[in-house]
């Protein structure tokens, strides 16, 4: 194995990561999807019946992908070497920690600091540009989605103490 294959992610194993990860998804689907009730009642399908058919899809897709991949497994065949899988971290980790934030801090907050931080470091612009965008996009979601939509999403500690609920 050359120096260059050894700081390679194969295809193979991309596509079979990619589709066990769908797999998970599906296979969530399907059982989030079953306390809710997949069968028919008097009014009609009851609430999990759309989604756990989805889900059925979704694992049924995963596992197509994967007999694909075992089918079409060709050595050697690279899906991303080492600068190209810095490159997708430097998305991927900090739009997992903004998941993760959304949790503790609520969907505002973590919006606000993901996107001032995001634009800062990885777009080069200036603090009072990103702070700007950041906190007009938070509040444009609010607005949106709470106020005229009625949706409620995720809150932290600091919407509890300015009292938005």
């Amino acid at each position: 194995m050359s120096a260059s294959n050894a700081r390679q992610v194969s295809r193979f194993a991309a596509e079979m990561v990619a589709a066990a990860a769908t797999l998970c998804i599906g296979a969530g689907i399907v059982v989030g999807a079953s306390e809710y009730g997949t069968g028919w009642a008097d009014a009609g399908p009851e609430p999990g019946a759309f989604p756990f058919y989805v889900g059925i899809v979704i694992v049924a897709a995963s596992l197509g992908n994967a007999v694909q991949a075992l089918r079409q497994r060709r050595a050697g065949a690279a899906f991303a070497d080492a600068k190209q899988l810095t490159r997708i971290a430097a998305f991927f980790v900090p739009m997992s920690i903004f998941v993760l934030a959304c949790v503790f801090a609520g969907f505002y907050v973590s919006t606000v600091l993901y996107l001032l931080l995001v634009m800062r470091f990885h777009g080069k612009y200036g603090w009072l540009r990103s702070a700007l965008v950041a906190v007009g996009t938070s509040a444009f979601f609010f607005a949106v989605l709470e106020l005229w939509f009625k949706v409620p999403l995720l809150k932290g500690p600091l919407e509890a103490a300015l009292g938005i609920h």
